[in-house]
């Protein structure tokens, strides 16, 4: 079975789910295995492991692991934990807010141990961290799973319950989210400009983001975090034929390079579908406003669509080319706008990160610009099966936001409709 239809067998299953609550018929929890392999973190610098089959090599004082999970209602949770001890006898310990409680363990067989119960005395997440406290074995213990039980779950809890459709993976990268906006009925089909400003607060820059502005059927467009020293103004055109290697696209539906921008890199992508990809080495700055337009020339007779993006600081300077593509299987003008905000290094899913969205304006074939004051906010997979629920939009001012990741609890419930102040249109020179 593919990854993508075990993702879809695990929503399917979640619909009914959903289905059923909504109908009267609720799903008490009062017994969860939460796996470390999908829920844990360790501390940066740690020299433990986790693995798809828990924490391993955990014999450094200094290691700390924390597993988080959300609970929907208050009351009482008891702690277990699934472990052997290779050799020796080790002390550990778990602790959750500011209680603490301490075992002693010495089995060599997979045993589940019991620590005790803890108070939950608001709903949300709860951070269980385990500490070794001292051992006289090569290491503390090799942990697989947190048993928790107790009325704290009668309501539910939010984890990543098991690793179908690499769920370990999608779990600690963290939900991603969007902004879809709605189009003004009378321009539906001929837009031919797309405009969006893009703001990410100071500190909110965080390794692995993709704050992504323009993006459209067929393509996006944004700003990443790729690693201390380097980000990037990445653009994307999908082909029209479904693969994750580009090398096996045929030449009738490849994505066609047009021109580049000065030091712009491009080439193809995969692993989630294939296409054209470029990008632009920027040191863009956190808390600076960034504008993003987007061009579509359709050609309805070849079917095909050329879409060029162009990138500068808001409000200074010359549009600076990014890239243009041309589309197989296409003859259209840009629909399915969106925005959205993700986390792609799943060794930072646990920090929390946000952007704002503002001016997003439209031009059609006749010249006429609309402003879009409207937009539905949605989730991943991850969110909509409620794996995870740090995920958050909504509006401040006259800016649309988006936040994910770092396990807080004020979430925005998706399919959330979203309305901004309508803003005044830029002074917008278009590029030749």
């Amino acid at each position: 079975m593919s990854t993508t239809t075990k993702r879809v067998n695990i929503l399917i299953a979640a619909m009914f789910l959903t289905l059923g609550s909504a109908f009267g018929q609720s799903v008490p929890q009062t017994d969860i295995t939460v796996p470390l392999g999908g829920n844990g973190w360790l501390n940066k610098g740690a020299k433990a492991k986790i693995t798809d089959a828990g924490l391993t090599e955990w014999s450094d004082a200094k290691d700390t692991i924390s597993v988080y999970v959300r609970t929907e209602s208050t009351g009482d949770l008891n702690v277990a934990l699934k472990l052997l001890v290779p050799n020796g006898t080790s002390k550990i310990s778990i602790a959750v807010d500011k209680t603490i409680i301490t075992k002693v363990v010495t089995n060599r067989d997979t045993a589940i141990i019991n620590f005790g119960k803890i108070a939950i005395n608001n709903p949300g997440y709860i951070k269980i961290t385990l500490y070794g406290i001292s051992k006289t074995g090569n290491t503390y213990a090799e942990v697989s799973d947190i048993i928790l039980s107790g009325n704290a779950l009668a309501m539910g809890a939010s984890y990543v319950k098991n690793n179908e459709g690499n769920y370990y993976y999608w779990g600690h990268r963290g939900p991603s989210v969007h902004l879809n906006y709605k189009l003004p009925a009378v321009a539906k089909n001929n837009v031919e400009w797309f405009y969006n400003e893009v703001i990410v607060p100071v500190g909110q820059d965080v390794l692995g983001s993709y704050f992504m502005a323009d993006g459209f059927t067929g393509g996006y467009f944004g700003m990443q975090v790729n690693s201390p020293t380097e980000r990037h103004i990445l653009f994307s055109i999908w082909s029209p034929y479904e693969t994750n290697d580009p090398k096996n696209i045929p030449d009738s539906l490849k994505i066609h390079l047009l021109k580049k921008g000065d030091n712009v890199h491009a080439g193809e992508f995969g692993n989630e579908g294939s296409g054209g990809q470029s990008y632009m080495n920027y040191p863009w700055i956190a808390g600076k406003t960034y504008a993003f337009l987007i061009h579509a020339q359709a050609d309805s007779i070849a079917k095909t669509t050329t879409f060029t993006a162009y990138f500068k600081e808001a409000g200074k300077g010359d549009w600076q080319l990014i890239a243009s593509f041309k589309r197989p299987m296409s003859g259209f003008y840009l629909k399915g706008l969106y925005s959205f905000l993700e986390n792609f290094d799943p060794e930072m899913g646990n920090v929390q990160r946000k952007v704002f969205f503002g001016n997003e304006w439209v031009r059609d074939t006749n010249g006429k610009w609309y402003p879009l004051n409207d937009a539905l906010f949605t989730g991943d997979a991850t969110a909509n099966i409620n794996y995870r629920k740090d995920y958050g939009g909504g509006v401040k001012d006259d800016l649309f936001y988006l936040r994910n990741c770092g396990f807080f609890n004020d979430f925005t419930p998706v399919r959330t409709n979203l309305t901004r102040q309508s803003s005044k249109k830029p002074d917008l020179q278009l590029p030749d």
